[in-house]
């Protein structure tokens, strides 16, 4: 479906990242005026379970080598 441009080191950052965030939204109660920006986390952790990043691929970059699966 999608050609994949996520590679190895790049996905553990994203999904290192996407927790972050989320747990500082159900952790982290009294951020209450941007505590609704922290689900921006859902995005890199979308992308690295799907090894895809739209953004990646308008601009034509990839992390991919040619041998990670």
């Amino acid at each position: 479906m999608f050609t994949k441009n996520v590679g190895s080191a790049d996905r553990i950052l994203r999904i290192v990242l996407g927790l972050v965030l989320l747990a500082a939204f159900f952790f982290w109660p009294g951020a209450s005026g941007y505590r609704w920006w922290l689900l921006i986390g859902i995005v890199p952790l979308a992308t690295a379970f799907i090894n895809f990043c739209p953004l990646y691929a308008i601009t034509g970059l990839s992390t991919r080598k040619s041998d990670d699966s």
